[in-house]
């Protein structure tokens, strides 16, 4: 494996603002809090939430987050919490535009492509998140397939391979109207492609964290 188990934080920082992309991704992120401040009803009020995702779908799953019931301190403490969490997210996802925009230490032996996508699968962190993309993806074959009442597996490999998931959701909904097995074909494939993108950036992003120190 082609990185240490040592995590810098520093380094994380450094990605996350010391190249074109990934600060031009911390703006975007930036105007949908903005958009979220002046129109929390409307629809673009997901914006910070999609940008950073799929991490920042992770509290979905825990009794925590922006709208934990109790109102007061309980409620300010969740949202404050949760903006934290985004910021977090935000951070990371920049961090791995960032290692992504970065050229590599030496030029590669292998073709670029295959050592492009060898980043989602040498890395331990790479490897765990593909395998919870898989995981929900089978819990909806299997739902959509073989139970009689799918319900809304399709949640499950929607948040795990967000953000370029609901691209698939948008591509499969027409084949979905006519042909059913037709449309959950697209949407696996489609989610198959965007856990592929974000296990390579996942891994893009250890290797810079976690190997010796580089200038890009």
């Amino acid at each position: 494996m082609p990185t240490s188990a040592r995590f810098r934080p520093r380094r994380l920082l450094a990605l996350a603002t010391d190249s074109l992309p990934a600060r031009a991704y911390l703006g975007l992120v930036a105007l949908g809090v903005v958009v979220l401040f002046l129109a929390p009803d409307s629809p673009y009020a997901m914006a910070p939430a999609l940008l950073t995702a799929p991490l920042s779908f992770l509290p979905v799953v825990l009794p925590l987050g922006a709208g934990t019931a109790g109102g007061g301190a309980a409620e300010v403490a969740a949202a404050v919490l949760y903006g934290g969490w985004l910021l977090l997210c935000a951070l990371v996802n920049a961090a791995a535009f960032g290692a992504l925009a970065r050229r590599p230490d030496r030029a590669p032996a292998a073709r670029p492509r295959r050592t492009l996508l060898a980043a989602a699968v040498d890395n331990w962190p790479a490897r765990a998140y593909v395998a919870v993309v898989a995981a929900a993806l089978g819990t909806f074959l299997y739902a959509v397939l073989l139970s009689p009442d799918p319900g809304f597996a399709g949640i499950w490999p929607l948040i795990a391979a967000a953000p370029l998931s609901f691209l698939a959701v948008a591509v499969s909904a027409p084949a979905e109207y006519s042909l059913p097995w037709l449309g959950t074909l697209v949407f696996s494939v489609g989610v198959a492609l965007a856990g592929l993108v974000n296990a390579v950036l996942i891994g893009r992003l250890t290797r810079r964290i976690g190997g010796p120190p580089s200038r890009g």
